[in-house]
């Protein structure tokens, strides 16, 4: 949510800037206009109250009296439809991309910023061939007791997710992060908070008698740790683990095949709240620690800035990190990091203090491991002629093997 204060003082320069976010249906004029209407009302209002206090004080009884009392019950229920009117038109508002944000109107413009790492596999088997050769992935199974975008991990496809969490939980723990294991489902209010229209419409899964949604990342049910809160001791940094759910509504025909894009996954998820003139450090932290994870795994990537129509809602900046798999022989979405700034503070009322400095915080988000597609690109890149699959050295450690064959 914006700050609309900021806005009324810079509008031709938030014009500007939301006149690039046209990946999203919203209507600035009509918003300046609801917001006039409730301040209109909310002047009168106070005028009348004041008013009414220094007769109360005066002692005074007078027809006047009585007709302000009557003014007032008129217009207080107007002022709580004018303000339920404006909320209703300003949440739709995206945030404003950061200057260094590049312009273009979709993912066709966004910006390759550097590209690491040698390719060795310009093609070759994709992670459904492998999974299946070596028992590793059992999807028609999981479609029949689930349906599509379902799958089983098995034998040694389970025990890499737990080498690559505790990979990655070990890179991240000795950056600051506090572990955390945050709720699967979570009050609806709260998924609204993040900003995310999928994490509370048709694209999430709900349990309408409970008033709850399953996360489809755990972005959403960390942000709202501190709700309604006075943030102390900044940064508060927190990495994540949870199952993720997501009906994926609009991705009809995309990735219909292989654990790319599921129902249900596991990810590992790394969430900041800071001082607001600290988040694009936070940001660069983030990113830096992803490229640790993933160029510790001998995987060739590139990192690409998000152009503004491509951003999502609470996002004033996002940087994706494209891992390559062989199998697609295309770099493909395994991470991404996102600073919100106070979008989605202001949504749940998340503020610091700090002596006389006070304010809504900044938010971050960053994929440590998105386990489904990391396992993708290992599987993908680390495949032999034989058939077998070697294991990346830094995640031998945790295992008992060092391939995985027939």
């Amino acid at each position: 949510m914006l700050d609309i204060k900021y806005l009324r003082q810079n509008l031709a320069a938030v014009k500007k800037a939301l006149a690039q976010r046209n990946n999203f249906q919203f209507d600035l004029e009509r918003v300046l206009k609801l917001d006039e209407e409730r301040r209109s009302l909310m002047a009168r209002i106070e005028m009348l109250r004041a008013e009414q206090n220094k007769m109360a004080k005066a002692g005074k009884r007078s027809d006047r009296a009585v007709e302000i009392k009557r003014m007032l019950k008129d217009l207080e229920p107007q002022l709580a439809e004018a303000e339920e009117n404006f909320k209703v038109e300003a949440v739709k508002l995206p945030n404003i991309p950061l200057p260094d944000v590049p312009e273009g109107k979709d993912s066709s413009q966004n910006k390759v910023i550097k590209t690491v790492g040698k390719i060795k596999l310009e093609t070759g088997k994709n992670h459904i061939e492998i999974g299946l050769a070596l028992d590793l992935i059992d999807a028609e199974r999981a479609g029949k007791v689930s349906g599509s975008r379902f799958y089983y991990l098995k034998n040694e496809a389970v025990e890499l997710e737990f080498a690559l969490i505790k990979y990655a939980l070990e890179i991240i723990k000795a950056k600051g992060f506090q572990p955390i294991l945050p709720p699967v489902l979570i009050k609806e209010n709260m998924a609204w908070g993040s900003g995310h229209f999928e994490a509370i419409n048709d694209d999430a899964y709900h349990l309408r008698n409970d008033d709850l949604v399953a996360v489809g990342t755990a972005e959403q049910s960390i942000l709202p740790y501190f709700a309604g809160e006075i943030v102390q001791n900044l940064p508060q940094r927190f990495v994540g683990f949870s199952t993720c759910l997501r009906r994926e509504a609009g991705s009809y025909g995309k990735d219909v095949k292989g654990i790319f894009r599921a129902h249900q996954f596991d990810k590992v998820e790394m969430f900041t709240f800071s001082r607001p003139e600290d988040s694009e450090k936070e940001h660069d932290l983030i990113v830096e620690l992803e490229e640790k994870i993933v160029s510790g795994l001998g995987l060739p990537y590139r990192l690409v800035s998000l152009c503004a129509g491509d951003l999502g809602l609470p996002a004033a900046k996002t940087i994706d990190l494209e891992t390559w798999l062989p199998g697609q022989g295309q770099y493909r979405e395994t991470h991404s990091a996102s600073n919100c700034t106070d979008f989605q503070a202001r949504r749940l009322n998340i503020r610091y203090q700090e002596g006389e400095k006070s304010g809504f915080v900044h938010t971050l988000n960053g994929t440590a491991v998105a386990i489904g597609r990391m396992l993708i690109a290992i599987l993908e890149n680390y495949q032999q002629k034989d058939g077998s699959v070697k294991v990346p050295e830094v995640l031998q450690k945790y295992l008992d093997f060092k391939e995985i064959k027939k």
